[in-house]
């Protein structure tokens, strides 16, 4: 794949249709991925409540190593990327990718040992005991054996998105979940040539693909096919700050999201078990747009990234509020239609009226407020994209305090109802989308304004037409306020 006009491409096509190209073949991955983790699931269920409920117990901690590693780290990761590349520096692009090898052995050593050591006190912790917490053990152990490779995948996927290569880690991703619908029954119940392992063949499977796919990535960005290539350099302080500055804040942020919905739902289960049963049902709509957001949000860091790093501040702008619109506008219109139909989406899970009426109440009250979390999201994106995410995680921050912390006290001290909690985690939503927002916008001008222009720089591939001279891209001179 060549540099220069895919450079070119990423700093000159049209916002919106270059958006979409980059985001849905994403947006494909993470759906395909989430059937694939219901198939799994699927699986396991045929070994018994007690492997069920060890899966389960182990998914959390999964997730937050999958959330760090694609959307804090890998956000770090692809947005310095973006960045070299839309800045020319090919070399520091390049050099990246091993300083995100080396990360990935780090965080994932870091999640293998810990989840092997503190594992079963983390699960007994969370209610496991006897049977289950056997089966969580044992399928941790096998899952977390291949936290590197896992670690390896998500880093290297993200980088090449931030070059603007979705192509390679989409096919990569495709064929690996096709393999494992067939690998995983295989191992779980010994069908063919493959032992029967039970609960530790489902953990074996999902090790067995991400080692797989890491090793086909590394021979692959060797090559250089894919407009960044994997050799050896120098490891270097400036690279490794680079992504962690943007890749540490986002990864604690992702702590923050955790955070908030584990005691959002503590605060719910204070009202019984038809609460917490409704509550659970209504805010899985919440996670049904990750996958859109999060692939929207991948095509932004790319874009703005690269802008940021060619010195673009008008497309930097146009970029950050062409996404974030969308995805307001997308998710608003899902929150509306479920607040104003809450049964379309609840009739799918339950018919018991205690729990339809409990997931009423949260879709009735926060589905209105679902567009401010689609364009809080995006724009949390953007400043990853441009190097820069201390706002969004000041606006989580007050979320969980407003959401979690609120709640909590609303119901401890004050005895408020289930409408009144939902309302307050609605206005922490809206309210963080606002301070986002806002330290965006003002962030964008001060850019603007501030920032002398020292070197004109034309896209790779331009050539001078007849006439006036045009504006072209330009690079900042003050490094401090807008990083490349």
């Amino acid at each position: 794949m060549e540099r220069g006009p895919l450079r070119q491409r990423l700093l000159t096509d049209p916002v919106m249709p270059l958006m979409l190209r980059l985001a849905l073949p994403v947006i494909a991955v993470l759906v395909l991925q989430t059937m694939v983790s219901v198939a799994e699931t699927f699986y396991v269920s045929f070994l018994g409540t007690d492997a069920l409920a060890g899966v389960t117990l182990v998914f959390p901690v999964v997730t937050l190593m999958t959330m760090m590693s694609a959307g804090g780290i890998g956000g770090g990761v692809s947005s310095a990327v973006a960045r070299a590349v839309g800045a020319g520096r090919t070399a520091d692009a390049d050099a990246l990718l091993l300083h995100a090898l080396v990360l990935a052995i780090v965080f994932g050593g870091l999640f293998a040992l810990g989840a092997l050591t503190a594992g079963p006190t983390l699960f007994r912790a969370l209610g496991g005991s006897g049977r289950a917490l056997d089966a969580a053990v044992t399928y941790a152990r096998f899952v977390f054996i291949g936290a590197v490779p896992l670690w390896m995948v998500n880093l290297f996927a993200a980088a090449m998105r931030g070059a603007g290569d979705v192509r390679t880690p989409t096919t990569v991703s495709l064929i690996g979940a096709a393999l494992l619908v067939v690998l995983s029954p295989a191992l779980i119940f010994g069908i063919g040539p493959f032992p029967r392992l039970g609960i530790a063949g489902a953990g074996t499977a999902v090790t067995l693909f991400y080692s797989f796919a890491s090793l086909a990535l590394i021979r692959i960005m060797a090559s250089g096919r894919t407009g960044l290539t994997l050799r050896w350099s120098r490891l270097e302080s400036r690279l490794f700050a680079d992504i962690l500055r943007v890749g540490l804040l986002s990864a604690v942020g992702t702590l923050q999201l955790n955070g908030t919905v584990v005691l959002i739902t503590g605060a719910v289960g204070m009202f019984g078990a038809d609460a917490l049963a409704g509550y659970g049902i209504a805010s899985r709509l919440d996670y049904v747009q990750i996958p859109l957001l999060f692939g929207l949000g991948t095509a932004v860091i790319t874009l703005v990234g690269s802008a940021a790093g060619a010195g673009d501040r008008q497309r930097v702008r146009k970029v950050a509020w062409t996404g974030a619109l969308l995805a307001a506008c997308v998710t608003e219109t899902i929150g509306l239609i479920a607040a104003a139909i809450p049964l379309l989406w609840l009739r799918l899970f339950s018919d018991d009226p205690a729990v339809l009426a409990a997931g009423a109440i949260y879709l009735h009250r926060v589905g209105p407020a679902y567009g401010a979390t689609g364009l809080g999201m995006l724009l949390y994106f953007a400043s990853q994209g441009y190097g820069q995410v201390v706002v969004p995680f000041i606006a989580g921050t007050i979320r969980l305090a407003v959401a979690a912390g609120g709640g909590w006290l609303a119901i401890a001290c004050f005895g408020a109802p289930l409408p009144v909690l939902f309302v307050i985690v609605a206005a922490g939503a809206i309210l963080s989308g606002t301070i986002t927002a806002a330290g965006v916008a003002m962030r964008l001008r001060q850019n603007q304004s501030s920032l002398p222009v020292s070197l004109a720089v034309p896209p790779v591939g331009y050539r001078a037409a007849a006439g006036p001279p045009q504006a072209l891209p330009t690079i900042a001179s003050d490094r401090r306020s807008w990083p490349t």
